[in-house]
């Protein structure tokens, strides 16, 4: 259904983990130019003295509104949005500062992909609708105790990404919403997920496939896998159906 042959991408929380093997995996099915956005423009070094020219640096804070509307005039040509910045805290809900810990979260996590797509959905539509991607984690299914306050934001991410799914249908806007469990990344590794979590490759692979086939969920590994294969009679009949309609 949308090739990332030649196209141009963006993919914030692009110097480590899922982010740069998303940025790798791209270019190696060939698209065109990456946007390699992050919060600190020498952590994308690497990349760029690796593949040269197809990396622009861009920097985006999810905390700071105005470097996301300012990122989105100097990407104004891109075609693929591929929101995977996030943060995580490990708090359980009765912990003294769980309220904090899940505004930081709420802030990153959910206001942050609001404002990625007010700014960016404009240009996507210019640039014939594209694709916009969220990485939203299987614990917005599931809530598990010690992750409490991030499965809440992950919960509201994934909320949001339906409705703008619905949303951007109509300027021909592909919306995929992708659901990894444990992964290999610094992230994975300070929550335990060491002996479990598996290469974030997986995840970036899942995310191409997602857009060649239209896809609105991706489940890339095993135990995402697990939950989704669990979940797609829901996912069918209520998430992805139109309830709108008669």
């Amino acid at each position: 259904m949308y090739s990332v042959k030649d196209r141009v991408v963006l993919v914030t929380g692009a110097n480590r983990g899922i982010g740069k093997s998303i940025v790798e995996e791209f270019l190696h099915a060939g698209a065109r130019k990456v946007y390699a956005a992050a919060r600190n423009l020498e952590s994308i070094n690497a990349l760029s003295v690796a593949h040269g020219d197809r990396i622009v640096p861009l920097h985006i804070d999810l905390n700071d509104p105005q470097s996301i509307t300012t990122a989105a005039l100097q990407a104004s040509d891109v075609e693929i949005v591929i929101n995977n910045a996030g943060m995580m805290h490990s708090v359980n809900p009765l912990a003294s500062n769980a309220v904090a810990a899940l505004q930081e979260e709420m802030e990153v996590n959910v206001y942050g992909l609001i404002r990625m797509a007010q700014a960016f959905s404009p240009m996507l539509k210019i640039n014939g609708g594209g694709a916009l991607v969220q990485l939203n984690s299987v614990v917005s299914m599931k809530n598990f105790v010690d992750f409490a306050t991030y499965s809440t934001s992950k919960a509201a991410s994934y909320s949001i990404t339906q409705a703008l799914r619905d949303s951007l249908q109509a300027q021909g806007t592909l919306v995929v919403s992708v659901h990894p469990g444990p992964i290999a990344t610094d992230m994975g590794n300070s929550a335990g997920f060491g002996e479990v979590a598996e290469p974030p490759g997986l995840v970036a692979q899942g995310i191409i496939a997602a857009l060649e086939s239209g896809d609105f969920h991706v489940f890339p590994d095993t135990m995402a896998k697990q939950i989704g294969a669990a979940y797609q009679d829901f996912a069918t009949n209520i998430v992805e159906a139109n309830l709108m309609e008669g």
